[in-house]
This record gives C-alpha cells, sequence and structure tokens, in this order.
C-alpha cells in the first residue's frame, strides 16, 4: 500500500523465478529495462556498487544492502543526487521480492524512506515520491514484457 513514505507495487510475470532474478540483477538486462541499453556496473553484494544511467536523470550510484539469490535484493538509491553515492541519508530503500506463482513469478517491488530524505527542490520532478510513483510503474511493466520476451 503506498503512504507519504514508500511506493509499492506488485506485478505477475510469466517467466521462472530465475528468470526473472536474472533480469533484475545481471548487467545487460538491468541496462534494457532501467537504463540506456548498455550494461549496467553491478558488484552485487552487500555494500557492492550498482551503477545505474537513467539518461537526461543522472548516473546513480545505488548501494547494494542485501542479495539474498533468487529471491530477494535491496538497494539504496540515491536518485535527488545524481553522481553521489547512495548512503542512508540521501537515499530511498528499493527492494524487490521474488515468489514462484504457477509457472510464473510473483514480484513484490516496496521504495520506502521518502520522508526522511530532503530533495533538492530541482529534483523533486524526477525524484519525489509522487514521480517516483508513476515511473515504478511505467519501468515494471517494461521489465515484465522484456522478462517474457526473452522466456518466449
Amino acid at each position: 500500500m503506498d503512504s507519504e513514505d514508500r511506493i509499492e507495487r506488485e506485478i505477475t510475470i510469466a517467466a521462472p523465478v530465475e528468470r526473472v532474478w536474472a533480469v533484475i540483477t545481471e548487467p545487460e538486462y538491468v541496462g534494457k529495462w532501467f537504463g540506456q541499453g548498455l550494461p549496467a556496473r553491478i558488484d552485487l553484494r552487500p555494500g557492492g556498487i550498482m551503477y545505474l544511467d537513467h539518461g537526461q536523470h543522472g548516473q546513480f550510484l545505488t548501494r547494494i544492502e542485501k542479495v539474498d539469490p533468487p529471491h530477494y535484493l535491496a538497494y539504496r538509491w540515491a536518485s535527488g543526487y545524481p553522481g553521489d553515492e547512495a548512503t542512508e541519508h540521501n537515499s530511498t530503500l528499493v527492494e524487490f521480492t521474488l515468489t514462484p506463482d504457477g509457472d510464473g513469478t510473483r514480484l513484490h517491488r516496496v521504495e520506502s524512506g521518502f520522508a526522511a530524505v530532503a530533495i533538492p527542490a530541482e529534483r523533486r520532478a524526477t525524484a519525489s515520491r509522487e514521480s517516483h510513483s508513476s515511473g515504478w510503474t511505467d519501468v515494471l511493466a517494461t521489465m515484465r514484457e522484456y522478462a517474457e520476451r526473452l522466456t518466449a
């Protein structure tokens, strides 16, 4: 449930958990659904950095918080501070939870911590909870289409 501090989305993807996990964690896939098409640089371990190229919105040094393949990934995203490494003070926490659902996958995504982050005025249009609410809907739809196409 969305609130002033968090955004939650859940989708079902017609692809096995392992394929969806690959799509959210492997460089060549991440660069396709959240980026400019080039492979993302990812150090997939707690404390590692995942570099997300969000085109005109900037480059983001997200910090991996927890990895539990193939079911859970959490990272910090400083969307109001492109180019800065994400910390507890400048970022939100993005969590992906994958569970089998028949032959497919239920993907639950939460982004939380908006209330504790000061977003610079010039970044509110792209880094606010409101902008992320609609943005995640679009990104998850793209991710689903991409994951399903890979398994076809």
